[in-house]
């Protein structure tokens, strides 16, 4: 349906995914040139989605749960006032195919989904076993738009970095990740010891991540006093942009990964067993993935390995 001309796209989180349906959303964009696209979040996520390229207009979905008739009657009646022509669902989880029977109206909205009664049901039976990427490429040809779906490119983020003052030949440390789920960090002792490499080699170690992960920062610079510690200081856009000043990233499984390879970054990437690249990893122009089940196995030789640091 090229013609439609309100185009609503569905994506609630979290970062990593975020990043990931940047691709999608450009696909969509250059199918429905004339539409006006309004894309569906959660408020984490919701000022980075206003400055990409592909949406005209940023909804927060506030997830009301369903014990609250009131919220539900609130989204269901804003969902159905949007007056959307098709619908993109890429959250495709049961809350969101919940959607798509908030918003029946006779005739539409055409939807693009799992959700059961979808005009564009994406039916491959091994969906869940592909790539995000690749699945998400999947269900737009089963919607009909059979073009390239370009990598994520957040070559478009806001970011200020003339105020960090950086020295121009730096390495990008993404040491955090996940609180709840800590076998997806590679030890923060092993950073350490990477940064003191890196320094040694006439690089600056630059760690970045959320404020939570202050103490991480905090550890690395304390065992390598030439690290700058920028942990609770960066928006997305700015960690999109280090990235693609860095010589190389390096860092776990987590949103801040895929942001800095849309960004442009050369990335190498751990992953224990906790995860699985062959469906979440980042795609980039030059993603190592590097994977033990236990990341306190991986060697620091071994990641230093990927930097080329001479």
């Amino acid at each position: 349906m090229a013609s439609a001309s309100r185009i609503l796209v569905i994506k609630l989180g979290a970062l990593g995914d975020i990043v990931q349906v940047m691709g999608p959303a450009a696909a969509i964009r250059a199918h429905h040139r004339d539409a006006a696209i309004t894309f569906l979040t959660t408020a984490p996520f919701a000022e980075l989605a206003r400055a990409a390229p592909y949406f005209d207009e940023v909804w927060i979905d506030e997830r009301p749960g369903w014990d609250d008739p009131r919220g539900v009657w609130r989204l269901a009646r804003r969902l159905r006032e949007g007056g959307f022509d098709r619908v993109y669902d890429f959250q495709t989880r049961v809350r969101t195919a919940a959607y798509f029977w908030l918003m029946r109206r006779r005739g539409g909205p055409e939807w693009s989904g799992i959700a059961p009664g979808a005009s564009h049901p994406h039916a491959n039976p091994a969906r869940t076993r592909l790539h995000t990427l690749d699945r998400q490429a999947d269900q737009l040809r089963h919607a009909g738009i059979d073009r390239d779906v370009p990598l994520p490119d957040l070559s478009w983020a806001p970011a200020d970095l003339e105020r960090f003052g950086l020295p121009p030949d730096y390495m990008l440390l993404i040491p955090g990740g996940a609180p709840h789920r800590p076998r997806k960090r590679w030890p923060v002792g092993h950073y350490a010891m990477l940064a003191r490499r890196l320094a040694a080699a006439g690089l600056t170690p630059v760690a970045v991540g959320g404020r939570e992960e202050k103490p991480l920062g905090a550890a690395i610079a304390a065992a390598e006093p030439k690290t700058r510690d920028l942990t609770g200081q960066t928006g997305f856009g700015d960690i999109a942009a280090l990235g693609r000043g860095a010589r190389r990233v390096v860092g776990n499984d987590t949103g801040p990964m895929h942001l800095a390879v849309a960004g442009g970054a050369a990335a190498t990437v751990l992953y224990s067993d906790a995860s699985n690249p062959d469906l979440t990893a980042p795609r980039g122009r030059d993603v190592v993935v590097l994977r033990r089940p236990d990341l306190a196995d991986l060697p620091v030789d071994e990641v230093a390995a990927t930097l080329a640091l001479g």
